[in-house]
């Protein structure tokens, strides 16, 4: 008897675990039966289901789907280009999209919309733009585009960004020429910026020492010589030698000293 029940009981585990799916961590399932989709959202672990039943699964993750393709540009150039489009999906809105969509949804919906929306965003810039500190704008721009286009219908996209650029032949020779033309005409600016700091220097320099010279020469009038004519008697006054001085009154002239000099 025991063994009997022994059978019985490792039959119905073993029926048990048969009818029963695991779901990961970051995943989410829904259960379909005969055909009829149940709206019930199922998360980690193990979820048992019937005979007649089926689990979908759907990553609720952050997903990175990297995508090649080529760009137009502006000037009517086509631009390889490698980006990587990070999404995730809602949980809550899964069921919806399993009915509405299809488990394909990621090349109906997400390639879709993305391959319209940078060829249209891609189009209204140039080629060097896309390889230049333009490319934030337009990874930018691509990403409010699609978030407008099936962000209400859970799609969430996180990032857009721009991985690799190639441009046509013969535009890196351009760009490379034109940013060597900006240096050099920065680098000439800065020189003359300096020589017209060194100039304005130099008329200040000028110009301060003329106005020395204005503020002396109107100083000397009559009354100051005289005043210092003063001063150079007093000074000779105080002097302990012998000194013969003819003046007017007004300005000293030395005849001789001591030594007998003139």
């Amino acid at each position: 008897m025991k063994s009997r029940f022994s059978i019985i009981a490792v039959a119905a585990a073993a029926l048990f675990l048969t009818s029963c799916a695991t779901i990961n961590p970051g995943e989410v399932g829904v259960k379909v039966k005969r055909g009829v989709l149940d709206k019930k959202i199922y998360t980690s672990g193990q979820v048992p289901i019937g005979p007649y039943a089926q689990l979908i699964k759907v990553p609720v993750r952050t997903v990175n789907k990297e995508v090649k393709l080529n760009l137009p540009s502006k000037e009517g150039l086509n631009v390889k280009a490698e980006i990587s489009i990070l999404y995730h999906i809602e949980s809550a809105d899964v069921p919806q999209i399993i009915e509405e969509i299809g488990t394909n949804y990621e090349e109906v919906v997400i390639l879709s919309v993305f391959r319209s929306a940078s060829a249209d965003i891609c189009a209204q810039f140039y080629a060097k733009d896309m390889h230049s500190g333009k490319r934030g704008e337009i990874e930018k721009e691509i990403l409010n585009k699609m978030t407008s286009l099936i962000g209400d219908r859970g799609f969430t996209i996180e990032a857009v960004l721009m991985k690799s650029i190639s441009l046509p032949p013969g535009l890196y020779a351009a760009i490379e020429d034109k940013l060597e033309a900006e240096q050099e005409s920065q680098r000439m600016e800065f020189i003359l910026q300096k020589e017209r700091q060194e100039a304005q220097r130099k008329i200040i320099e000028a110009q301060g020492t003329a106005d020395a010279q204005k503020i002396l020469a109107d100083g000397l009038n009559q009354h100051t010589i005289e005043w210092k004519s003063l001063e150079v008697l007093n000074e000779l006054s105080k002097s302990p030698n012998t000194k013969v001085i003819i003046t007017d009154g007004k300005t000293p002239f030395i005849v001789n000293d001591d030594d007998g000099k003139q």
